[in-house]
């Protein structure tokens, strides 16, 4: 109704200056059409600026979020620095556990993120705020200037349980580039067959009696953690 009456009393004191021949109803019926225009242009600039007529709500929606390794045995989520300041931060994750491509935090000056440590199920609680009509009054003078429902801000809270690895890209590449060295991999294998057989015969010195199957379990353990030790050292490496 606002933008209406804005060209209603633009249009109104061009015809009364205009055709009315009489001055003094020309002039009285004019000054109040500018009057009008006036008084409508300021709550018009009201509302775009101050957001008048309006209030601020927001919407909270809560999703579980997915690993970008391709190794599922080692969770991950990624970050990328904005800016030469690096304080602010675009995470990268996947929406499912089969998604083919990741997706991303939204990168821009009006979405904040906050990375959490948690123990349980990695997830991300995104908060929204808008602008809506605080009335049905509201709503039927501003209804066609586009601020309601207006963006204003968001907020994504990022929980990431504690056993996941958090990233930047760089990091994660020069990760990924070092695990696939032919010759670090070759390394790795002399050192896991050593670590595994040096457990195996500390553990037989202790139970000489052990069974096959006990022993068949306890090389799967030495294995999986001497995997574990190797990426914690590597990360190390790649994070300073």
């Amino acid at each position: 109704m606002i933008l209406f009456l804005l060209g209603l009393f633009a249009v109104l004191a061009f015809v009364f200056f205009i055709y009315i021949e009489n001055n003094a109803v020309s002039i009285t019926l004019t000054l109040l059409s500018l009057l009008g225009l006036v008084v409508s242009s300021v709550y018009a600039v009201k509302n775009w600026q101050d957001h008048y007529g309006l209030e601020q709500y927001t919407t909270t929606t809560t999703k579980n979020i997915y690993s970008v390794s391709p190794n599922k045995q080692m969770s991950m989520i990624l970050y990328q620095p904005i800016g030469s300041k690096n304080n602010h931060q675009v995470y990268i994750y996947k929406n499912s556990e089969n998604a083919k491509k990741p997706v991303h935090t939204q990168a821009n000056s009006d979405t904040k993120n906050k990375l959490v440590r948690i123990s349980g199920t990695t997830q991300m609680t995104t908060t929204v705020t808008r602008w809506r009509y605080k009335n049905n009054a509201a709503k039927f003078w501003f209804g066609f200037t586009g601020e309601n429902h207006k963006f204003v801000k968001r907020t994504n809270k990022i929980e990431v349980n504690k056993n996941w690895l958090v990233l930047s890209v760089a990091q994660s590449k020069a990760l990924q580039k070092q695990m696939k060295n032919k010759t670090y991999q070759a390394q790795l294998k002399q050192q896991g067959k050593a670590f595994v057989m040096k457990g195996m015969q500390a553990a037989m010195m202790k139970d000489p009696t052990m069974s096959k199957a006990d022993q068949a379990k306890l090389q799967k353990q030495l294995t999986a953690e001497f995997q574990a030790q190797t990426i914690k050292k590597l990360i190390a490496q790649v994070q300073k």
